[in-house]
């Protein structure tokens, strides 16, 4: 029976009906459903609608559906289930008989999506949480594992300075600690209970819906019946956290992908994560990678999609609103399935050090610090550029780099030039003169390491209290 045919002389159009059914998708949301459904039935209780010995048959009905659910996925083939909240209407029916028609009491199915969907949203975030920081533990492993391990850092894709290979791994490690912090701000914001909302103007029946709130885990009840009902905010935001998140993710990959190319060959493989050519019996190509930056851009499409299919909806609840559950469901598979694997691939990649660090002290990476020389000497900054400009000039005409210039040719560009210039060129000078907070400089990336443990701890902390 529908929740809703009482109303209908004739039956629905067979395709149609099959059309606009959502259980094949919102059928995830089982648990989250008998969960707010458990919670609803108490409150039913508490307002005179069910008796004592009707609570109890209710909660076991909804415990023998999950249970049955995970016992055997089979379960959920149901041809006629219009969505998940009807299916559980149905086999509560089966189960303790009519009884289970008054679980629907004072309520609405739009107040049930909204609730399923925050309730979804919340565990996919804690999740992600967690698995944020054991991809941000790994990468903060390696940077202590690299010790002072240098490589060329690079801007608009030429060589520009040299940096700590820990330094490089710790700036994807700030990218991914921002992407946790937004999904625990969109957790806070989300973490409010639509249930008692009704289907537009609140439920008909005196509920309690701060006890309804508090047993779901909800900080309070939404605040307006009307927006409790209709909003997706919390789901544009977390999808649009999403894809800042894959975003980065992609960023990361391209980057791999370069390094792993034979043209810059600083880092290895895993096979383990890679495949061969059918063709080519020499390749070994990153696979993982390009399908991270491929996948990435699904999500960065699923919240465009989302925006533009609530964008243009009057309030309150718009059957459109059905069509964002995929959207949101897809870019949390996405995720969820790509970052145990991207933390699998970093324990595994082998960094080529020694071709790091050769490429390290070639192409004049050293000319800021030389410059810097000039400067603490005396130099106006703008005139100690040039001087260093103008031998970085006469290098490239003789095919050599800066410390092979004797002084004698030097000083005609400023007397400041003395021996120990030669000093500040070496590649461990290089790298300490950028002594500043959050700067490559060994002492600083040391300290930056321990303290980007103690905030990955927190964020696991966190995640787990959640859990």
């Amino acid at each position: 029976m529908k929740m809703w045919s009482g109303r209908f002389r004739q039956p629905l159009d067979p395709d149609f009906e099959r059309w606009q059914r959502s259980f094949s998708f919102d059928r995830r949301l089982l648990r989250h459903d008998l969960a707010a459904s458990g919670a609803h039935a108490r409150a039913l209780k508490n307002a005179g609608i069910l008796s004592a010995d009707e609570l109890i048959s209710i909660l076991q009905g909804l415990d023998q559906i999950g249970e049955r659910a995970t016992a055997s996925p089979s379960f959920l083939d149901d041809d006629e289930a219009e969505d998940v909240h009807h299916f559980v209407e149905k086999q509560l029916v089966a189960v303790i008989g009519e009884t289970g028609y008054k679980l629907h009491s004072g309520r609405s199915r739009n107040e049930q999506i909204a609730t399923d969907l925050r309730l979804y949203v919340r565990a996919t975030i804690d999740q992600l949480r967690h698995d944020l920081a054991e991809l941000c533990s790994v990468l903060v492993d390696r940077a202590d594992q690299a010790a002072d391990a240098a490589m060329p850092a690079y801007t608009h894709l030429q060589r520009a300075e040299p940096v700590l290979l820990a330094h490089w791994l710790l700036a994807y490690v700030e990218m991914f600690l921002r992407d946790a912090e937004r999904l625990g701000d969109c957790r806070k914001r989300l973490n409010v209970c639509p249930l008692g909302s009704g289907a537009v103007a609140g439920a008909t029946l005196s509920l309690d819906r701060a006890l309804m709130a508090d047993s779901l885990g909800f900080e309070d009840a939404t605040a307006n019946s009307i927006d409790a009902t209709s909003d997706r905010d919390f789901a544009l935001e977390f999808v649009n956290a999403l894809s800042l998140l894959a975003l980065h993710l992609s960023r990361w990959a391209e980057e791999m992908i370069l390094f792993s190319s034979q043209e810059y060959g600083f880092v290895v493989l895993p096979e383990a994560y890679s495949t061969g050519s059918s063709a080519m019996p020499q390749k070994k190509n990153p696979d993982l990678l390009e399908l991270v930056r491929g996948k990435s851009g699904r999500v960065l499409g699923n919240a465009t999609a989302l925006m533009v299919a609530v964008k243009g909806l009057p309030l309150a609840y718009n059957k459109d609103l059905q069509e964002t559950q995929e959207p949101l469901f897809d870019s949390s598979d996405t995720v969820l399935q790509m970052l145990p694997l991207l933390t699998g691939w970093m324990r595994a990649v082998e960094f080529q050090n020694e071709r790091m660090h050769e490429a390290a002290q070639s192409g004049f990476m050293n000319a800021w610090a030389a410059a810097t020389y000039l400067v603490k000497r005396g130099v106006p900054s703008r005139l100690a550029h040039e001087r260093i400009g103008k031998a970085v000039q006469t290098c490239i005409e003789r095919n050599c780099e800066l410390q092979d210039l004797p002084l004698d040719e030097l000083r005609p560009l400023s007397p400041a030039f003395d021996q120990d210039f030669y000093e500040s060129l070496k590649l461990a000078s290089v790298l300490a003169v950028h002594d500043v907070p959050g700067g490559t400089a060994p002492s600083r990336v040391r300290h930056a390491i321990s303290v980007t443990r103690k905030r990955i701890e927190s964020l696991r902390e966190e995640a787990h209290a959640h859990a």
